[in-house]
């Protein structure tokens, strides 16, 4: 079945600050406009693209939440990131033209799709574009290496209460509030992407609820001390 497509244009979009470089003048705005193929609604579980897939675009995510995973050896999805609104997903193509995991809607989204030939072309023309896409790129790799901290070197609960705190800084960022979350994701997705067993998963929440650090009502999360949270992810050293 061809995925619903809709025209859009960037000059409207809310979030184009996020996803498009500042300071653009109205006759780049609108060139960008012509680069934006179309907008596609992914349902909630679909796939917006696989592993192995050809690489043709950039996705902006508009609406909705996405996770990316490969299948391990032994078949199982290892969770290897979360993309919200506002974030550019489809970079894992660039390299072989291929893509190297799948992404999954975790709710319905809309995504606007970017042809990356189109990209490359004008980004040539509008120096501010191709900084944008490098540093799209760069912030993918700043996101890798975090990642590798985290699994190499973190106890559960420092995991988890950096991964909460990553998630409500990023969702801060698109306006929503600083101490309250509702987690699109699974606790075993979470586990997958954490490293971590689910039951440890829900034994690191539990901990942070009787400390009082967190109130959790299934996939509600309010966070109660933030500062608590920054203090297992960076422990204070005493004199």
């Amino acid at each position: 079945m061809t995925p619903l497509t809709i025209k859009v244009a960037c000059s409207n979009c809310n979030l184009r600050e996020l996803c498009m470089p500042m300071g653009l003048s109205d006759a780049e705005l609108d060139r960008i406009d012509d680069v934006v193929a179309s907008r596609r609604k992914v349902k909630r579980g679909g796939i917006l693209f696989r592993n192995g897939e050809k690489f043709t675009s950039l996705y902006a995510i508009r609406t909705g939440f996405f996770k990316t995973c490969v299948a391990s050896e032994d078949g199982r999805d290892q969770v290897t990131g979360f993309q919200m609104a506002g974030e550019v997903m489809g970079l894992d193509g660039i390299v072989n033209d291929y893509h190297t995991c799948d992404a999954v809607a975790l709710e319905d989204a809309e995504v606007c799709v970017m042809p990356f030939d189109r990209i490359e072309e004008l980004s040539r023309e509008i120096n501010s574009l191709q900084r944008h896409v490098h540093k799209i790129m760069s912030r993918e790799i700043v996101r890798e290496n975090g990642v590798m901290l985290l699994l190499g070197s973190m106890r559960a609960e420092e995991r988890l209460a950096a991964f909460l705190l990553n998630l409500v800084q990023r969702l801060h960022a698109r306006g929503f509030s600083q101490s309250e979350l509702v987690l699109r994701m699974t606790r075993e997705e979470i586990g997958s992407y954490l490293g971590l067993k689910l039951e440890t998963v829900s034994r690191t929440f539990s901990k942070f609820v009787d400390d009082g650090i967190v109130e959790v009502k299934q996939r509600h999360v309010r966070i109660l001390n933030a500062e608590s949270l920054k203090d297992i992810v960076n422990p204070k050293v005493c004199d």
